[in-house]
């Protein structure tokens, strides 16, 4: 099987939105390849995934973002010469994905991370943006103001040198700051993406207080690996 550019989407209870955002990634001119991650989900998102013939796969229980995505790259890096992070919520926008595997096909970068358009409705205060986009200038001496999107290309070299990722809400944070590190090129790439949006309820709040956590411990372990 030659090198091709695969698209991996992990996916928790997304059956109403999931084939709409494969429908949109089939779409791509550059993707040849897009395997669904089924992180334990509670709906019929596997089956609607299997039902638009791509490769599925599920794991037995809910294990996070970033345990599916480290299963994911052991499936298909051998295969993959690019590697695209996609969340299964972006519906119809998932159409947005060659905007960033343009920049590394011409070699502008070696990873992207799609920069959305500002939120719509009001969310939390922006707590959880800060601490991702300061922490990661603490520990890279960069400004990267999309650290928290998941939306994201790869060039596998780069990937075979980070390893595993933390599997919690921590997980994209620590890889830009590993990225940053190994002295691999991030580009930020504008589009029009979108996916669902938390507002100000109490769930909603409480989600950001689990994200915050989880970030800042990411953070913490980051300073003890270099003292």
């Amino acid at each position: 099987m030659s090198k091709c550019i695969t698209a991996l989407v992990p996916a928790y209870n997304e059956a109403d939105r999931i084939k709409k955002t494969i429908d949109a990634i089939k779409r791509s001119k550059h993707i040849d390849r897009i395997v669904v991650l089924d992180d334990g989900s509670e709906d019929d998102t596997l089956i609607v995934a299997k039902n638009m013939n791509v490769e599925a796969y599920r794991l037995d229980q809910n294990q996070g973002k970033g345990f599916a995505l480290n299963y994911g790259i052991k499936k298909v890096e051998k295969n993959s010469r690019i590697v695209v992070f996609l969340d299964a919520d972006l519906g119809d926008t998932a159409s947005e994905v060659d905007k960033l595997i343009i920049p590394i096909l011409e070699d502008e970068a070696d990873v992207t991370i799609a920069r959305f358009p500002s939120a719509k409705r009001k969310g939390g205060f922006g707590l959880v943006k800060n601490l991702a986009k300061y922490g990661v200038k603490f520990f890279t001496g960069h400004t990267i103001y999309t650290s928290l999107s998941g939306q994201r290309a790869f060039k596998i070299q780069v990937l075979e040198k980070l390893g595993s990722f933390p599997t919690d809400y921590g997980v994209e944070v620590g890889m830009t700051i590993d990225i940053l590190n190994r002295g691999f090129r991030i580009k930020e790439v504008d589009v029009s993406m979108t996916h669902r949006e938390t507002g100000r309820d109490l769930k909603s709040f409480m989600h950001r207080g689990k994200q915050f956590y989880q970030i800042l411990f990411t953070l913490l372990r980051k300073s003890k690996e270099n003292s």
